[in-house]
C-alpha cells in the first residue's frame, strides 16, 4: 500500500527555504579545496574508499552528528543505507522506501533538501526510535544524470544547517558524481581491452588450428590424388567445408564458438544434393563447439562428396539419410546410403579413413564404424557429449 504525507505535515517537515534565511558564516575555501584534493587522491590510490571518505568529509565540513548514503536499488524500489558514520552508524545496511522517504523527495526534486524531525512524517523513522532535529539531503548523480541515491547529514540541533552547508555538500556530491562517472568509464575501457586481448588470443589459437588442419589436408590430398586436377577438386571441397564451418561458428554473435548442428549439416551437404527429396536429416537440436564443428564439417563433406561421385547420390534412385541421437555420454550419427551402385570395401586406406582418424578419433575422442553394404555405405560415428551443448 502506497503511503503519503499530508500536505500540512509535509510543509512542517520540509523546510528547505530556511537554508537561505539563516546566516551562512565565513566560508573556508582552503578547507574545501583540501577536501576535494583528498577525494581526488583517494580516487587514484583507493577507489573503494572514495564513498566512505566522501561521507566522512561531508559530515566534518558541515559539523553534523551523523551522515551516510542512501543508495537507490531499482529492483526493490528502496534505498539502502551505506557508509554510515557518526551516531547512526549502527543502521548500516538498513533499507527505506523509495516513494515514502525524504531521500525519495530529494531525488525527485534533484536539489538539496532540508527537513526537520522526519519521524513526525514517516512512521518507519519513528519505529526505529530515531529522532532527528534536522537532516540535510543532497542528491548524488553519476555524471550528472544517473541517480545513485542521496547523501544525508543529520544534526542533533534545530536550526543547524544553512546555505553554506548545502553548497559544500552539493559541491562534494558533484565532484564525487563526476569522479564515479570517470571511474566507470575507466572500468568499461579496461574490460573492453581485456576482452580484446582475450579475443586476440582466441583468434591466434583458431588460426594455428586452422593452418595445421589445412596443412594436414593438403598433404593427405596430395598422397591420395592421381592428378593435379583431382587434387585441386578434392582440396577445394574440403577447404570449402572447413570455411563453411568457421563462417557459421564466427557468425553466432554472442554465442561465438557454438554452432547449431542442423545448420552446419545443411550448409555442408546441400551443395552435393541435386534433389532435396533424396536427402533426409533428423535428430534432436544440438549445438556443437568449434572443435566438433570443424571435424563434423570435414567428415560430412567427405561423405557427401563420395556419395555424389560414387555412391547413392550418383544414381537416379539413390537416397541418403543422416540422423543422430544423444544420451548423457555420447552423440551418435548414422549416415545411410540406399539404392545406389554396388559398393565394395576399399583395399587400401583412403583419405576418408585417415581424416576420420585425425579428426573424429584423435582430436575429438570419438569412434567410427563402417559397413559396406550392397545397397550403399553405412557409417556410424560416436562423439563425446562434452563437445556438444543442448
Amino acid at each position: 500500500m502506497l503511503q503519503t504525507v499530508s500536505e500540512p505535515l509535509f510543509s512542517k517537515v520540509f523546510v528547505t527555504e530556511e537554508l537561505d534565511a539563516r546566516p551562512a558564516g565565513q566560508a573556508d575555501f582552503l578547507k574545501e579545496k583540501m577536501a576535494l584534493q583528498d577525494l581526488a587522491a583517494r580516487l587514484v590510490g583507493d577507489p573503494e574508499g572514495v564513498l566512505p571518505r566522501f561521507v566522512e568529509l561531508a559530515m566534518q565540513m558541515t559539523y553534523g552528528d551523523a551522515a551516510g548514503l542512501s543508495i537507490f536499488e531499482p529492483d526493490g524500489n528502496v534505498f539502502r543505507w551505506m557508509h554510515l558514520c557518526g551516531s547512526l552508524a549502527a543502521f548500516e545496511g538498513a533499507t527505506t522506501p523509495r516513494d515514502y522517504s525524504p531521500c525519495g523527495i530529494t531525488l525527485d526534486r534533484r536539489v538539496p533538501v532540508l527537513c526537520r524531525h522526519p519521524e513526525w512524517a514517516y512512521d518507519w523513522v519513528a519505529d526505529a526510535n530515531i529522532a532527528l532535529p534536522e537532516v540535510l539531503l543532497v542528491p548524488l548523480f553519476v555524471g550528472g544524470q544517473d541517480p545513485v541515491g542521496t547523501l544525508w547529514i543529520a544534526s542533533e540541533q534545530d536550526g543547524h544547517f544553512h546555505s553554506g552547508h548545502s553548497r559544500i555538500a552539493a559541491e562534494l556530491a558533484t565532484f564525487v558524481g563526476i569522479a564515479l562517472h570517470v571511474k566507470r568509464g575507466e572500468d568499461r575501457l579496461r574490460r573492453a581491452l581485456e576482452m580484446q586481448e582475450t579475443l586476440t588470443r582466441e583468434m591466434n589459437h583458431r588460426l594455428k588450428n586452422l593452418f595445421a588442419l589445412a596443412d594436414g589436408m593438403l598433404r593427405q590430398t596430395l598422397r591420395s590424388s592421381a592428378t593435379k586436377e583431382a587434387m585441386a577438386e578434392s582440396l577445394s571441397g574440403r577447404l570449402h567445408a572447413l570455411s563453411t564451418a568457421y563462417s557459421l561458428v564466427l557468425g553466432q554473435g554472442s554465442q561465438a564458438g557454438i554452432l547449431d548442428l542442423t545448420k552446419l549439416a545443411e550448409a555442408v551437404i546441400s551443395p552435393h544434393v541435386d534433389d532435396p527429396a533424396r536427402f533426409k536429416m533428423e535428430g534432436p537440436r544440438l549445438s556443437c563447439k568449434e572443435t566438433a564443428a570443424s571435424s563434423i564439417a570435414l567428415v560430412l563433406n567427405e561423405l557427401s562428396t563420395n556419395a555424389a561421385k560414387y555412391g547413392a547420390l550418383s544414381a537416379d534412385s539413390g537416397t541418403v539419410s543422416l540422423s543422430w541421437f544423444a544420451d548423457d555420454a555420447r552423440v551418435k550419427f548414422f549416415w545411410v546410403e540406399r539404392n545406389g551402385p554396388a559398393v565394395e570395401a576399399p583395399t587400401a586406406v583412403g583419405f576418408g579413413s585417415r581424416l576420420i582418424e585425425a579428426t573424429v578419433v584423435r582430436q575429438c575422442g570419438g569412434s567410427c564404424e563402417v559397413d559396406w553394404e550392397p545397397g550403399g555405405l553405412s557409417m556410424t560415428l560416436s562423439l563425446p557429449r562434452s563437445i556438444f551443448e543442448d
